[in-house]
Order: C-alpha cells, then structure tokens, then sequence
C-alpha cells in the first residue's frame, strides 16, 4: 500500500482522491493549522485518524520530511488507452515514456503534464518506473487528476496514435529541429526515452518529428522531467497564441 507524506500532498490527496485514502496518521502534539485541515477533512470523509509518535512517521516515511502528516492509499487504479482517447480534449496532447525508470523522474513529469492539460500519460509495462508512493509523491498530487495507462507494447501504441490522427514528436538530443519550430498546435504525442540512453531506436524511427532543446553550457543534457516541462510549455504558448 503506497505511503504518501507532506502537508501539501496529503491534503491534495484528500481532496482529490475519492475512495483512495484509507487512513491518515499525524504526528502527536502537532499545532498547525494545515495539519488541521487534514485532520478536519479526513473526519468529514469518515477516513480513519490515527496519533502516532515523531519515530513512527519517521520510519513510515523512511526519513524523509512528512511535516507530521502521513497517509495510507490504495493503489492507483491504471486507465486504458481506450478510456484516454475518447476522452481526449481537441486537438488532442499526450505524453508517451519510452522507459523512464525513476519514480521521481516519473513524478515530475506527471506534475508537468496535469499542469499542461495533457489528455493522458502512456507507461511501458516492463522496465519502467510504475506508480509508486515515491512518484505520486513527486507528482504533488498531480497523479491523482491525470489518466495514466500502462501499455505493453510502446512501439504498438505509437502505430495506434498515428493512425488517430496524432503526430509523433520525440525528444532527442541529436535533433536539428527546436521544439518552437515545431508545430504542436497539431494533435500531438509527445515522446521522452529512457534517462540514460534516450529513445529506442524504433521508436525514435516511428516518430514523426524529432526536437532537441538548445543547451549553451557544459551538461550532455536537460533532466527528462525537466525537458518535459520546457516543451509543455512550448505547447500550451502555442495553443495559446492568438495566432495559433
């Protein structure tokens, strides 16, 4: 059972994730408004409370800073590829991960992605980070607003989206084309490969459009989550734009 933790989290968790929340442990002698909050809006789900001590969150936590406010949640349920594209908003945005295998790199991105509007989030079923407390953690609560489906056959699901209409557009350092000469006003799949070695061959060779965001300084690379933040930007300014 994932083990959430923080003011900011929990209490997002709470607001937003009907059904999930199972119990909610605070810290004893806590004396914050905040932490009331949660403790006020756990009693009106009917979400069992519990007082434990510093060392008990401490441990539940594995050390990490809870601000005295622990829950327990049932695992995220995954949609399906079916559910996300009828679901999905005109002219359509989605996130692929060719094998991202941190669950903080995973968080990140979903976070990203809520904020972006993306209509859903592709995982592989193998060798990729999954849902996990420590990436619903990262995701500040974003994981809980987001459609995440687990496919097992990436390259299958890229052939799917483009006969969907979706353009294809992958992350890759070697590109010669800036994500802002790219045209994302267009139904897009956005494509992030693995941290170390990038897209998969055949996937990058399945994309439409391969774009690289400059670099001026010395690092190989952006960190995926925060590449994807920077091109989700891009694309929310072009929808944006009053000229497209």
């Amino acid at each position: 059972m994932p083990v959430l933790y923080g003011i900011n989290v929990v209490l997002e968790t709470l607001n937003s994730s009907e059904g999930r929340v199972e119990r909610v442990c605070i810290q004893r002698g806590q004396r914050n408004r905040r932490v009331q909050q949660i403790i006020d809006l756990a009693r009106e789900k009917h979400i069992p409370i519990a007082f434990e001590e510093k060392a008990w969150l401490d441990r539940k936590s594995e050390g990490a800073g809870h601000q005295g406010v622990v829950c327990f949640v049932a695992l995220m349920e995954a949609s399906s590829v079916e559910l996300i594209l009828s679901q999905a908003k005109s002219p359509g945005l989605l996130v692929v991960l060719d094998g991202i295998e941190d669950p903080q790199n995973l968080g990140a991105i979903l976070r990203s992605a809520e904020i972006a509007g993306v209509d859903g989030v592709f995982l592989p079923q193998r060798r990729s980070a999954g849902l996990s407390s420590g990436a619903i953690k990262a995701s500040a609560g974003a994981a809980s607003h987001i459609k995440v489906a687990r496919v097992p056959n990436t390259a299958q699901l890229v052939d799917s989206l483009k006969t969907k209409g979706y353009w294809l557009t992958g992350l890759d350092t070697g590109a010669g084309l800036t994500p802002w000469k790219a045209d994302f006003t267009l139904p897009t799949a956005l494509v992030l490969g693995n941290e170390r070695s990038g897209l998969h061959r055949l996937i990058k060779e399945k994309c439409d459009f391969l774009v690289a965001i400059p670099m001026q300084g010395k690092t190989a690379s952006y960190n995926v989550s925060v590449a994807a933040g920077i091109v989700l930007y891009e694309v929310i300014r072009q929808r944006s734009a009053p000229d497209g």
